[in-house]
């Protein structure tokens, strides 16, 4: 195999890659259950032996890519429309911890000991399970916490102090010296309320700034190029 014909499968293959993964969506990063992960460490695989493999031809490999989306595309639509299938496919959220009380059998059911159930405790700023109203193992492995009433921090809402409604979020408006016009457009703000903010911080050119983001009290953050640490 020449290098050419290394280069070109190599980026082919990369581009088949990107499109497939965009085409499955997020959840394969952002919910990596068992099956997820699999189809990752698969797709990584068969590309690699795409590029590498001279037995392999480029149509195989790239059919194997997308006969494998194709698939767990279709799982994952079956799941979305059947909760059986869901459960099968990712699993079912598992209590470990009620009331301040370890459950032995449901640890030991998820292949768990108490080192690791400490661990994950940790993780989530507990060190004992006494703390723990509910502790339950979702299908993606994390662990999530409900602590004890008494131990929850206090809200606005307990103390009664005035509630805000937020109606958006912090939005960037410059990034690298270069002003993000669908942001300004989304927020309604013009350039000359920037430009306004921009000389009230003795800043006489987006040339310096490096991010300014509007924030929820209507004011700007700046962060300016080669700002000291000193």
């Amino acid at each position: 195999m020449t290098y050419g014909e290394i280069l070109f499968r190599t980026v082919t293959s990369f581009i088949a890659l990107l499109v497939l993964t965009r085409l499955l969506g997020k959840k394969q990063v952002g919910h990596l259950t068992f099956f997820n992960y699999v189809t990752g460490i698969t797709f990584g695989s068969t590309t690699a032996e795409i590029i590498v493999n001279k037995q392999i031809t480029l149509l195989q490999g790239l059919s194997s890519l997308v006969l494998w989306s194709v698939l767990a595309f279709i799982i994952a639509w079956v799941g979305l429309r059947s909760v059986k299938t869901r459960e099968i496919l990712d699993g079912q959220p598992t209590i470990l911890v009620k009331q301040g009380k370890i459950l032995e059998k449901a640890l030991a059911e998820q292949h768990l000991n108490i080192d690791d159930l400490s661990m994950l405790l940790r993780n989530k700023d507990v060190f004992s399970p006494e703390e723990v109203e509910f502790a339950i193992l979702e299908p993606d492995g994390q662990l999530s916490v409900l602590k004890k009433e008494e131990l929850l921090p206090a809200t606005k809402k307990d103390i009664k102090a005035t509630i805000t409604t937020i109606h958006r979020i912090p939005t960037e408006l410059i990034v690298d010296g270069k002003i993000v016009e669908k942001n300004l457009g989304k927020l309604e703000v013009s350039v000359a309320w920037l430009n306004q903010q921009l000389k009230k911080a003795d800043i006489h050119s987006l040339d310096q700034v490096f991010y300014a983001e509007l924030q929820l009290d209507g004011t700007l953050y700046i962060d300016k190029y080669q700002d000291s640490i000193l």
